[in-house]
């Protein structure tokens, strides 16, 4: 069964034209890297996939059922998302900012109850974050609040996690821990997962399904070996670049080819 069916979809902010006749089909189970060069839709297609913004047209269904038709809080139940910047106004402590993904499942005006502390701590130690306790979100480093986003994230308990470009800013070691988290996520709890990726060798090398998008439009759509030839990268990215099999994995790399300018600069300097 599809965790999401997009058929037709569009979406154009004031400005114009975002996303345009998106024909997507996810299975449960999927791990899939979304790609394209900025402003290519990535953002506004996870956030039309969240019930964050409502297509102007086609059809959105999240596990069978219509996405437009959902409640926010039974929609909060089908799907997560890690956004690519997370701001919290007040001075809250981590075991706070996670508990906010139990929101969908807490009463009004109520407070948490056994079970959501159960699974607040449960989640924190799956992510890994459970000796942050305590302490204050704001003050915490870059990679530490990415996965405690995360972690809130999965408190939710859905089987749909979005997440758009959860590496950005983050150093290698960090991006290879996130990277790692959720394909154990994915490999042991059936997860679904779309994260929207903007290291093509990171997501050549974590995701078997990749979908390169460009001015709204999906233009491929399958394993990286298919994606990520050196014509498609040109054409989506306007950059000559080099393909070649990751000496370990053999899954393809990008190799980024200087100008003829600049490599004439490279070979004089190297000369010299």
């Amino acid at each position: 069964m599809s965790a999401i069916e997009m058929k037709r979809v569009c979406f154009s902010y004031s400005n114009g034209l975002v996303l345009r006749d998106v024909e997507l089909s996810v299975r449960k189970g999927e791990m899939v890297g979304l790609i394209g060069p900025n402003g290519a839709g990535k953002t506004t297609l996870i956030r039309v996939i969240s019930g964050i913004l409502n297509a102007r047209q086609g059809e959105v269904k999240l596990d069978g059922l219509d996405a437009g038709r959902l409640k926010r809080n039974a929609l909060a139940r089908e799907v997560a998302v890690v956004p690519q910047q997370f701001n919290i106004p007040f001075a809250y402590k981590v075991e706070e900012v996670v508990m906010l993904g139990r929101t969908p499942f807490m009463k009004p005006f109520r407070d948490s109850s056994e079970m959501d502390r159960g699974v607040i701590m449960q989640t924190m130690d799956r992510v890994g974050v459970r000796q942050l306790v305590g302490r204050y979100f704001g003050e915490l480093s870059g990679g530490e609040r990415q996965k405690v986003v995360l972690a809130m994230a999965l408190a939710q308990e859905t089987g749909l996690l979005l997440l758009d470009e959860p590496t950005a800013h983050l150093d290698i070691s960090h991006q290879v821990e996130m990277l790692e988290l959720l394909a154990e996520m994915n490999a042991k709890r059936g997860l679904t997962i779309i994260s929207a990726m903007h290291d093509l060798n990171l997501a050549s090398a974590y995701f078997r399904r990749l979908v390169l998008m460009k001015e709204g439009a999906i233009v491929a759509d399958g394993p990286p070996e298919r994606v990520l030839t050196s014509s498609t990268i040109a054409a989506a990215y306007s950059v000559s670049v080099h393909i070649q099999p990751h000496p370990l994995t053999g899954v393809p790399q990008v190799v980024v080819l200087p100008s003829t300018a600049a490599a004439e600069r490279l070979r004089h300097h190297s000369v010299a």
